[in-house]
């Protein structure tokens, strides 16, 4: 296949039209040559190619990497069937792991070492995918407006006394539909559909933008509190920005739920294509990306919290404070996710 051929795989998919290339190279070349992994992923570049970088220098085995938009990749495997190059997929948030192994474009990696490091918790149970990076899908408040008193769980935020006072980004988005899906698993249909329609009516806005925009609606005083996840919040307090920073300090962070089932959790995680073609070397990639010294560089570079449990948590994520997590199997998140999109539906969350 040439280049422009493949570019035309790109164009052909929606979304995908955001996809960078890094090494753009022909299947052909991508397939055959020895030595050799290619790589789909969502996370940014600059937040993988330093690690795929430092694999290549300790294995020999060159890296060829491809980013973009989750959906789109996910898309572009289908799209793909069986001319795709990529041997793994790395994206990010177990519903759309789950989407992933559903649309059949995963394969059982069966190593040995990923099943033994990674929680049972942090892996889908039949082996398709696992987790390499956590984040907590977390409560955050207005320093001197929000007494932590107040603030107790989740389900807590329904209450009419936060009536327009809470920020939290759209019902399209995967984290949100993780979190409901979490709460389905924990309380059942019927009361998360009733939480929702309360944390609904204490919108300070409608839904719009990210987890950074709500964190910044709630510096500036359009709310109280805002739903994100922890490496939105730790990128915030390492930047040299200055007003980025003035963000961070004006909030605190408040863990939920730590007298029942813990803060919420979702991963980053990666799993072998259905038709790789270096599956070695794709293990070989995985198990690279769960060593201690991996985990705790990646925790160092973009906040996210270790799967291993031997891996060094960044100062910026031990300054958070330490809390109960919620040890729901990730895979539930994305069994539950079409009940959690049709409730949040109904309940008016746009």
């Amino acid at each position: 296949m040439k280049i422009n051929a493949l570019a035309k795989i790109v164009s052909s998919v929606g979304a995908v039209a955001a996809v960078t290339v890094s090494a753009l190279l022909p299947t052909s070349a991508f397939a055959q040559e020895a030595g050799v992994v290619n790589v789909y992923s969502a996370r940014k570049e600059a937040l993988i190619k330093p690690l795929l970088d430092r694999f290549t220098d300790e294995t020999g085995i060159n890296v060829n990497l491809v980013t973009g938009k989750a959906d789109a990749l996910l898309k572009r495997l289908e799209v793909e069937g069986k001319a795709s190059p990529a041997d793994l997929f790395v994206t990010v948030d177990a519903g759309r792991l789950h989407r992933a192994k559903s649309a059949g474009v995963l394969q059982v990696s069966g190593s040995d070492t990923l099943n033994k490091v990674i929680p049972q918790s942090l892996k889908d149970a039949d082996g398709y995918w696992y987790g390499m990076s956590q984040r907590a899908r977390t409560i955050f408040y207005v320093k001197g407006k929000v007494d932590p008193s107040e603030l107790s769980t989740y389900e807590n935020l329904a209450d009419p006394k936060w009536k327009g006072r809470i920020c939290v980004r759209s019902s399209n988005n995967i984290y949100n539909q993780s979190l409901v899906a979490s709460m389905i698993d924990a309380i059942g249909v019927e009361k998360t559909e009733a939480w929702a329609k309360g944390l609904v009516k204490n919108f300070a806005k409608p839904p719009s933008g990210g987890d950074t925009d709500q964190l910044k609606a709630a510096a500036a005083g359009v709310c109280d509190i805002a739903l994100a996840n922890t490496y939105y919040f730790g990128r915030l307090l390492n930047s040299e920005n200055a007003e980025k920073k003035a963000v961070g300090a004006k909030l605190a962070t408040f863990w939920p739920n730590q007298a029942d089932r813990g803060v919420h959790m979702n991963v980053s995680g990666a799993g072998i294509t259905k038709h790789a073609r270096n599956v070695e070397n794709a293990v070989k990639l995985m198990e690279f990306m769960a060593s201690d010294q991996s985990q705790a560089w990646y925790a160092e570079v973009n906040n996210e919290y270790p799967v291993v449990t031997t891996a060094k948590v960044s100062d910026t994520l031990a300054g958070l404070g330490e809390f109960t997590a919620d040890d729901i199997v990730l895979s539930k998140l994305g069994e539950n996710n079409r009940s959690a999109v049709e409730l949040m539906d109904r309940a008016g969350w746009k």
